[in-house]
């Protein structure tokens, strides 16, 4: 592996997970409150442009790593979502 391939893998990975901390303290507390899920919808949506952009291009890493963060994107939202809706009926 060589320092452009490291510096791919780093950057897909930080930028992958960069929203997983969000999802992980929402699922802890079991509450949306503080959260806005607005940017992980528009994070998720662009990074379908970069999973068709990957595929393209024959990336497997672009590929990999943003199907990994749309997933985690739409997730967060999905779990803002669900506490929200839980929270307002109480």
């Amino acid at each position: 592996m060589d320092l452009t391939q490291i510096i791919g893998f780093a950057a897909g990975f930080g930028t992958t997970f960069a929203a997983l901390p969000d999802l992980i303290a929402m699922l802890n507390r079991r509450s949306s409150v503080g959260m806005n899920p607005r940017m992980a919808a528009i994070m998720g949506t662009f990074q379908i442009l970069w999973v068709i952009y990957g595929v393209s291009i024959g990336s497997k890493n672009i590929i990999m790593w943003n199907v990994i963060a749309v997933a985690t994107n739409y997730l967060t939202v999905g779990a803002y979502m669900y506490f929200r809706r839980h929270e307002a009926r109480s």
